[in-house]
């Protein structure tokens, strides 16, 4: 319920309903947020695609979304800030009246995730008073450079960055690089639901439903998701491990160096090659904020499982790029069995398993579901990468493209 259009920057020109639909059924995601609702050449293809019924937009077939964009705000409060927010609106009349409040701000037609220089504060009551219904998430909330608690120009809670409007948070996205369990180690988010969503930008099964939150619904509609988010009332979430996101550990992707926070900090957060400041990541944040130790866990807890992607398992076992075609060969093999991708990752069995692929692919499956993959962590905008042990050498294929 993260999600971007074709029209936000750095997106895939096929991100379309199509192909967000078609690809959610592949994955096994039943409701996608709509992604950029506040762009005008995307509310149109919105709005003559999808019918709306409970605060639920559905496609011609029925497949689920929720009005969802997401607004980046650059401000000064103290220091120069930079904050990404997930907001959900109950219906079109209340989309509608969130877009003309920030069209009387500023543009919204050049990004699908358009800048404004307003503070968390302003933005939460201004959006509040068009309707209680909306909820505003703050978005990869650890990213360094624009998560509100990221180590670039973040606050220190959510209180600090939101003041008196903090009344209307009631989640955050712990984004690829952290999880519930680093959560847990900062009592001040113990009030706070913890989500997961993907922040997709192309419909790619390793980027779409990578991370997602389950509900446990009576009846799919916006009044319940919004309650259950509240409530903390959710199932659970599905992770990524957070050494997979591009901002876990310390470093200098130019650079090529990779720090543990113990040793980024003995080296004053200084590169040791370039001599600049290094991005402080994920795990670092969390460390200087933490007053609980690894492993503890507040009263009130969700659970959570660490899935990477089928096609990583698949890139890291064979030793193809994951578009290629040998790649998909091997994914659409295990898909036409098991339904989606998330039969595979979560319920196939080992013995099932290796009768439709090599063995040692099976083998990652059930490591990958039991929490057994290491992963090269991720940093400075670079991704981690599972350390899997390859089959023999196949023949490389080229990539397939957007197909």
């Amino acid at each position: 319920m993260h999600i971007h259009s074709k029209y936000s920057r750095a997106t895939s020109k096929s991100l379309d309903l199509a192909n967000l639909e078609k690809w959610a059924k592949i994955k096994g995601v039943d409701v996608l947020g709509t992604g950029d609702f506040t762009h005008p050449e995307w509310i149109k293809e919105l709005r003559s695609n999808l019918t709306e019924e409970n605060g639920i937009v559905k496609t011609k077939t029925g497949f689920p979304f929720i009005w969802q964009t997401e607004i980046s705000l650059i401000y000064t409060q103290g220091r120069g800030r930079k904050v990404h927010n997930v907001v959900f609106a109950p219906n079109y009349e209340v989309v509608s009246q969130i877009t003309d409040f920030l069209k009387s701000r500023g543009r919204v037609d050049y990004d699908g995730r358009p800048i404004f220089g307003m503070s968390c504060i302003e933005f939460t009551e201004k959006l509040k008073s068009i309707s209680e219904k909306i909820e505003i998430i703050p978005a990869h909330a650890w990213t360094p450079w624009f998560g509100v608690l990221g180590s670039k120009g973040g606050f220190d809670t959510l209180e600090e960055a939101f003041g008196d409007q903090v009344k209307h948070i009631h989640a955050i996205e712990t984004g690829l690089s952290s999880d519930p369990e680093m959560n847990w180690r900062y009592s001040k988010m113990d009030k706070f639901a913890l989500l997961s969503f993907s922040d997709l930008h192309s419909f790619w099964p390793w980027r779409l439903g990578r991370e997602a939150t389950v509900f446990d619904l009576k009846e799919l509609s916006y009044d319940n998701l919004i309650k259950s988010i509240r409530q903390k009332s959710f199932k659970e979430t599905i992770e990524v491990d957070p050494n997979y996101g591009k901002y876990h550990l310390d470093g200098h992707r130019s650079c090529s160096v990779c720090l543990e926070p113990r040793e980024s900090n003995r080296l004053e957060k200084i590169c040791p090659k370039c001599k600049r400041e290094l991005t402080i990541g994920v795990l670092n944040r969390v460390e200087e904020l933490a007053d609980r130790k690894p492993g503890e866990k507040p009263q009130s807890w969700i659970p959570f499982k660490r899935l990477l992607p089928l096609s990583e398992l698949i890139s890291g076992i064979f030793g193809f790029g994951l578009n290629t075609k040998t790649a998909w060969a091997e994914y659409w093999k295990l898909v036409k069995h098991f339904g989606t991708e998330n039969n595979i990752l979560l319920k196939a069995g080992f013995d099932e398993l290796k009768k439709i692929t090599h063995e040692k692919l099976a083998q990652a499956i059930i490591d990958n579901r039991e929490g057994r993959i290491k992963i090269k962590p991720g940093y400075d905008g670079e991704y981690g990468e599972p350390v899997l042990e390859k089959v023999a050498a196949v023949k490389k294929q080229k990539s397939l493209g957007d197909f």
